[in-house]
């Protein structure tokens, strides 16, 4: 059993869905929010009685990612803000359902911090290969001036495939005969989002492709010991107490704490912590804030043998 699974068989308190600090449902929630003004926009343009494709033409192309560089240049943050718009009210459900599925047992085993810059990178990848798709292959050149690029799917594809890759035999509906692996509902979404795009071109599907592959080599980078989700969570710490009159100052060492004496030989002392159920909340604090990774050797062992003992 990997330390993936372990941590999930653990006896511990998920992170529940009005927790400060969630980043999943943050993450529904601004794509939830951005439907719902869309959506206000349109009625207004209903009721104003609009000529049909006024919506289309006029609003929708500030959230869409055009596929040609030079309508890029004149709206840079669709880079970012394709990945959390959506004007089909069964798309939005569908997605959102989807990222709930993989996103909250990628939180639950990596922490709090990194599904966020997860799916900005896999939302990122999918923008970037579908507008390459449209230059480098020649059939969709002659697109390239009203193609356009709106939805969630890259960014959660590449959730869906870092979670599958993290945990793959993570079951759901354990009653049922010993559960479906996850790779299994990973393999259905993949099935049910390609059949969803087939009419739509080659270029979708090369978006959602980049999206999936920026999972998988995210969690090869993990477990290699580097974690693409550091400098997005240092920019966004110095960004939100830029102006936080509390901000922690670096301690400074007493001289007691420079000091450092001579042992020769001697072994030093080994100190065995006492686990207690307030230690083990502590740490599984830690491990949904920061994620497993984030502990140290001791507090492995702390959980290692409040698993093993009957607190």
């Amino acid at each position: 059993m990997g330390e993936s699974e372990r941590y999930i068989d653990f006896r511990r308190r998920k992170i529940s869905l009005g927790a400060d600090g969630n980043a999943l449902m943050t993450l529904i929630s601004i794509n939830a929010v951005i439907f719902l003004i869309l959506v206000f926009i349109k009625i207004l343009y209903f009721i104003t009685q609009s000529p049909d494709g006024e919506f289309e033409n006029n609003i929708q192309p500030w959230f869409s990612l055009p596929a040609g560089l030079p309508a890029l240049a004149h709206k840079p943050w669709t880079f970012l803000s394709y990945m959390f718009t959506h004007v089909n009210l069964i798309v939005a459900l569908t997605n959102m359902l989807w990222l709930w599925v993989f996103g909250s047992i990628f939180q639950d085993i990596t922490g709090n911090k990194k599904i966020i810059p997860l799916y900005i990178y896999g939302g990122i990848a999918g923008a970037c290969l579908f507008m390459a798709s449209y230059y480098l292959i020649p059939p969709l050149k002659s697109q390239l001036g009203s193609a356009s690029l709106l939805g969630a799917n890259a960014s959660i594809m590449a959730i869906a495939v870092a979670t599958t890759t993290l945990a793959p035999d993570f079951r759901f509906f354990k009653m049922l005969n010993g559960g479906i692996p996850l790779w299994v509902i990973t393999v259905i979404y993949i099935i049910i989002d390609f059949a969803g795009i087939a009419g739509n071109g080659a270029a979708y599907s090369i978006s959602h492709l980049g999206g999936g592959l920026t999972g998988f080599l995210f969690i090869m980078r993990l477990r290699k010991g580097k974690d693409w989700s550091l400098w997005m969570n240092y920019l966004y710490s110095r960004f939100i107490n830029l102006y936080n009159p509390e901000r922690k100052k670096r301690p400074i060492k007493t001289i007691k704490e420079k000091v450092f004496y001579k042992t020769g030989h001697a072994k030093p002392f080994v100190k065995k912590s006492h686990v207690t159920q307030q230690r083990v909340d502590e740490l599984l604090d830690k491990i949904n804030q920061r994620g497993y990774h984030s502990l140290t050797e001791e507090e492995k062992s702390i959980l290692k043998r409040a698993a093993e003992t009957d607190l």
